[in-house]
Parts: C-alpha cells; sequence; structure tokens
C-alpha cells in the first residue's frame, strides 16, 4: 500500500462528505438569523446573557447533509437553576416557536428553522471547566479550545476521521453506542496531526491508551482509551468508549491501511431479517434461543440501555450459574425491550453435582458431610478422591422454568427494567417463537445474524 492509495480513497470520500460552499453559506445564515433572535428574546429578561454557537457546525468539522446547528446561552453562574431553567425555555420558545422541549441535565428546547435542526440550551457562563454547574457547561470551554487549533486542513482530517468513524459503526457517545464522540474524534485527530497518521497509531495500540494534551497528570482512569480533557483534567473524554469499540477501530484501521477502500467509510447495515430468515439462523446453528419481552421502561437511550445490559448479564450469570450454558446474548428495545439469549444446554438432569472441600480440611469438610448427611433425596456424600460429593436435586432442569420463576428475581436487573417486570409481567419465548420478534426487531436480527467487527 502507497501513501497514493489511501490519498485517492480520502479524495473520493472527502468529494461526498464535505460541505460545499452552497451548504455553508446556508448554514451560516441560518445561525446567523438564529443569534440574532436570541438577542431579541434576551433583550426582554432581567439578566445578562449572551449566545454561542457551539459543535461541528461551529467549527468546520461537520459532514455534508449534517443540520445540526447547537445554540448554547450563557447566563451567570449566580443564577439560581430555577431561574437559569426559566429563562432557557422562554428563550428557546421565543427563538423556536414551534419547537418542542427536551430533557438533559435540565429542559432546552429543540426544533426546526429553514431544514435545520436547532438544539437552544442554557448553560452557566463559569470562569473555568472544572467550576462547572452541569455537564453542559463544559461545552463552550471544548469548542474554545478546539477552534483556536484546528485550522481548515484539519477540519477537513476530522471530516474523514468521522466519516470513517460512522462506517464502521463507532461513532456516537450515547451510551446505546459507546462510541467515540464529535470531541473525541477532533482531539484524536489534533493530537496525531491527521487522519493517515492517527490510523497508524490506532493500529498499533496496545491499551490502556492515555494522552494528556495538556499534560495535567492529574488522575488515573481504568479505560481502555485515555483522553483527558485538556479543558477539566478531572474528566476523560473517552470514558464512554467500550473496549469493544476501540478494538473495532484497530481492526478496521488495520484493514483500510492494508487495503484502501472507500467501502469502509460507508459500511451498510446487513439486511433485515424476517422470521424465515431467523428460523433459518437458529435451525442451523441448533442452539435453544429464548428471549424475555417486557414493555420498554419510558427511559431515554443513554438511561434504558445500561439497565437493559445489567439486566442482559444478570440474567445471563443466572443461566449459567444453574448449568444453561449462555452461547451469546444481546438486547435491544422499541416499543418492547428484548433480552434475547442463546443456550448451548436448555435442560439439565434432575441432579446436579456439588464438590465439597478435602476431607483433610477437617472443620470445612465436617460441615459440609453433616449438612448433607441427612438429606434423604440426596445421593451421598460421598468421596470422590480426597473431597466429599454430594448429587443433590436440581432446582431447575429447564432453562424455562427459571425464567419463569420468582428466582429471575434474584438476579441483578436494572431498576426501571426489575420494577416494569414485576408490575406489568413478562413473556418468555423459547424456541422457534423467537421468531415472531422479526416483525419488530428484524434489523436487530440481521446485525446478530451477521456479525462483523
Amino acid at each position: 500500500m502507497t501513501n497514493t492509495d489511501l490519498d485517492a480513497v480520502v479524495a473520493a470520500v472527502r468529494e461526498r462528505i464535505d460541505p460545499d460552499e452552497a451548504e455553508r453559506r446556508a448554514l451560516a445564515d441560518a445561525a446567523k438569523d438564529l443569534e440574532s433572535r436570541v438577542h431579541d428574546a434576551l433583550a426582554d429578561l432581567p439578566v445578562d446573557a449572551d449566545v454561542l454557537q457551539v459543535g461541528s457546525t461551529a467549527r468546520g468539522t461537520w459532514l455534508s447533509g449534517d443540520r445540526d446547528i447547537d445554540l448554547f446561552v450563557r447566563f451567570p453562574d449566580d443564577l439560581a437553576r430555577e431561574e437559569l431553567e426559566d429563562y432557557g425555555l422562554t428563550v428557546g420558545h421565543a427563538v423556536l416557536p414551534d419547537g418542542h422541549e427536551e430533557y438533559a441535565e435540565h429542559p432546552y428546547v429543540k426544533g426546526d428553522y429553514e431544514g435545520f435542526d436547532v438544539d437552544l440550551v442554557p448553560c452557566y457562563d463559569v470562569p473555568t471547566a472544572p467550576e462547572i454547574r452541569s455537564a453542559v457547561d463544559r461545552t463552550p470551554f471544548h469548542n474554545a479550545y478546539l477552534t483556536e487549533r484546528l485550522d481548515d486542513a484539519l477540519a477537513a482530517e476530522v471530516r474523514v476521521f468521522k466519516r470513517f468513524l460512522k462506517g464502521i459503526g463507532a461513532y456516537g457517545s450515547d451510551l446505546r453506542t459507546e462510541g467515540f464522540s464529535g470531541y473525541l474524534a477532533e482531539l484524536l485527530v489534533l493530537e496525531y496531526g491527521g487522519f493517515e497518521a492517527l490510523l497508524r497509531a490506532a493500529a498499533d495500540w496496545k491499551p490502556p491508551v492515555e494522552f494528556d494534551p495538556e499534560d495535567h497528570g492529574t488522575r488515573t482512569f481504568s479505560d481502555p482509551l485515555v483522553v483527558i480533557d485538556p479543558t477539566d483534567p478531572e474528566r476523560n473524554v473517552a470514558a464512554v468508549c467500550s473496549a469493544e469499540n476501540v478494538a473495532r477501530l484497530q481492526h478496521y484501521a488495520r484493514s483500510l491501511l492494508s487495503d484502501p477502500r472507500e467501502d469502509l467509510f460507508f459500511l451498510p447495515d446487513p439486511p433485515a431479517l424476517d422470521a424465515d430468515g431467523v428460523r433459518g439462523h437458529l435451525e442451523r446453528r441448533g442452539t435453544t434461543p429464548v428471549a424475555i419481552v417486557f414493555d420498554a421502561p419510558d427511559l431515554v437511550d443513554d438511561q434504558l440501555y445500561p439497565q437493559l445490559r445489567k439486566s442482559l448479564d444478570g440474567v445471563a450469570d443466572g443461566l449459567d450459574r444453574r448449568g444453561f450454558d449462555v452461547f451469546r446474548k444481546e438486547t435491544f428495545a422499541d416499543d418492547d425491550a428484548v433480552l434475547f439469549l442463546e443456550l448451548s444446554v436448555a435442560e439439565r438432569p434432575r441432579v446436579e453435582r456439588h464438590e465439597g472441600p478435602p476431607v483433610h480440611v477437617r472443620q470445612h469438610a465436617d460441615g459440609f458431610y453433616d449438612a448433607y448427611a441427612d438429606g434423604d433425596d440426596d445421593y451421598g456424600p460421598f468421596l470422590d478422591g480426597d473431597r466429599f460429593v454430594v448429587e443433590r436435586e436440581r432446582e431447575f432442569t429447564s432453562a424455562t422454568a427459571f425464567l419463569t420463576s420468582d428466582a429471575l428475581f434474584d438476579v441483578a436487573l436494572g431498576k426501571h427494567v426489575e420494577s416494569t417486570v414485576r408490575e406489568d409481567g413478562y413473556e418468555v419465548l423459547v424456541g422457534d417463537d423467537v421468531v415472531s420478534l422479526a416483525d419488530a426487531f428484524g434489523a436487530e436480527f440481521g446485525r446478530y445474524f451477521d456479525p462483523r467487527p
């Protein structure tokens, strides 16, 4: 592979992702109009505040077709939280009269303006990032830091890296994706000075990997990728980025460097599966699929998916400990939430083997023997080598019996997941019955049965 090969691919990608002059002008005009509207709305309030455009469209790192304008209204840092929220919503609705309220750490207004998706977010105008009063207060500092350091050439490199991350499915700092945020992508390009240099370095990363752009050196983090926020030494910008997505970037960096090709930047999702498609995979694999289905708790994705994953891990652990070996597992949600698991073993004998301590460990051995000596339904205790062993009746002989019992609530479930399944109930689908989920989750099954790095 020569640099020319990769350069040609990057040039072709840029033809597809770089905003043209008309698109840039339209966005700049819309942002200018919106800022003017904010100033007009602020003039009617008894407080001094200003407005700042932030995010990728402010820094020139946005991709063609992206239609996001993020405006932050900065209020004095001594303002009460209730007043910040009240004034922020007042300004938001004045600027975006057809907008609607959404909630992050505090409410903000989201709406459409001339075809652009606009977020109008109130924040505190704090002196430094470590003095934030809400999480969004950091954003203006991020914006200032990068605006000073990203010239047009580096911004173009960021756009290519973002498109690569999107193509391989590793872009997005939401807790559903657990990938690379735009800010993290910008910092990494800045660290290495360009897209190709970043790829070559990432291909050889040996996690944990740590970068400290401003040499803060104040904290130790345990994440696979650590990028100390240059504006806030107590924060790892890459904290949400999973080990899997770090590995994903490494794999595809090596793949692109060894065989430069444009399609890696635009990888399509596998095709969705219908019921017959799901059934065909299950018959081929010979596993036993089980699915726990319940009403999805009314939470935003950043709250829902951590709870679903915790619940999935808890159920898998409960099945594994009872001998129903979990082969693979996944969770997905829409109106319903699904904990989907494939089992290598779905049924077990009526008895299970339980090993005790070696006989020479007298206190523990005597305790084990006494505990089972009078068990009418047990086999043993007897000796196997130097250990006591007992064969006792198994609590559940099938995975279905466990999943439909109250013992399900003994595993670690997410708080809202547990309350939902307790109060509203749940359904357990086993074997061929799971194919009925293909109508709602065909795309998810498509990805599950066509797994990629």
